[in-house]
């Protein structure tokens, strides 16, 4: 991509992202991600509607009147981005590629946090660990960022989801709140190390997929190749039997990933490119703001 195609991405992203979590996410984010508790700040005199389970019984009885402890949220968190970067996000046959909405996703979560006063790190994973950004605050880094999902050139073309969430358990030992973002192509066995993130952390999985991902369209003989394994064939999409087992195979990796995310624990939402996701991303912070 030219340098300037890139900086008019970036900054498209950044407007659209930064609207969305300043109007829309900022507040909800902070209430769904609560911080790691709450902290003794003071006391004051009790006021109509306060908790009388704050009042601080033994300062009332010197004082003779009563008083109340006031807490302040401890608050301050990371986010860490998950992105899977492999071949098959390259793809886009209605909307664009996968990687661009994840890029919007992820932004907007990423301004959502730092609004809250969050850091942010990232790791981009494919068949590996492709790159690893630390958790800072401010801006620039956000748009770092963003240049980053955009240009990234992975030296891995599969998907080992495993690999990213084993990376994410030994280099990030604070509690913090993880957003796997991927299409979930996956045949890696990742449940156990998705339970022991999910214990560690506040982890949430996100499917971008593109509609061309769950069928294949009646054209006639077709030449389709894997941006994965790079092995290409030619499919008679004419026939029923190619086109059932295309979809079945796009059923099972959403069940798959479904059952493990249920098992787990973890949040998980699913989004097509072609549709807007700000719908599914409250729904699943107003879930959590209700626990």
């Amino acid at each position: 991509m030219e340098a300037n195609d890139l900086l008019k991405k970036v900054r498209k992203i950044e407007i659209k992202s930064r609207s969305l979590s300043q109007n829309m996410f900022a507040g909800v984010y902070h209430t769904a991600f609560k911080g790691r508790g709450v902290m003794f700040s003071e006391v004051r005199e009790y006021q109509p509607g306060d908790d009388v389970r704050d009042i601080d019984w033994n300062v009332t009885a010197r004082q003779n009147r009563p008083f109340v402890k006031v807490y302040e949220e401890d608050r301050e968190l990371t986010m860490m981005l998950m992105i899977d970067v492999s071949g098959s996000e390259k793809f886009g046959a209605i909307a664009g590629p996968k990687r661009d909405m994840m890029a919007e996703i992820a932004a907007t979560l990423a301004f959502s946090s730092i609004a809250n006063n969050d850091k942010v790190g990232v790791i981009f994973f494919s068949d590996r660990v492709e790159k690893f950004i630390p958790p800072k605050k401010g801006k620039s880094h956000i748009l770092l960022i963003i240049r980053e999902i955009l240009e990234i050139q992975p030296q891995g073309h599969g998907t080992d989801i495993d690999v990213a969430l084993q990376f994410l358990n030994k280099a990030i030992k604070k509690h913090c709140s993880a957003f796997l973002l991927s299409d979930f192509i996956d045949e890696s066995d990742y449940y156990q190390s998705m339970s022991v993130a999910n214990r560690k952390h506040e982890l949430a999985a996100i499917q971008v997929y593109d509609e061309r991902d769950t069928k294949l369209p009646d054209v006639g003989l077709l030449r389709v190749k894997d941006l994965e394994s790079g092995k290409e064939i030619w499919v008679d999409t004419s026939l029923p039997s190619a086109r059932q087992m295309y979809e079945r195979q796009w059923y099972d990796y959403k069940q798959r990933v479904g059952s493990i995310t249920s098992r787990c624990g973890v949040d998980y939402i699913s989004i097509r490119t072609d549709k807007d996701f700000v719908k599914s991303l409250l729904e699943m912070f107003n879930r959590r703001a209700l626990r």
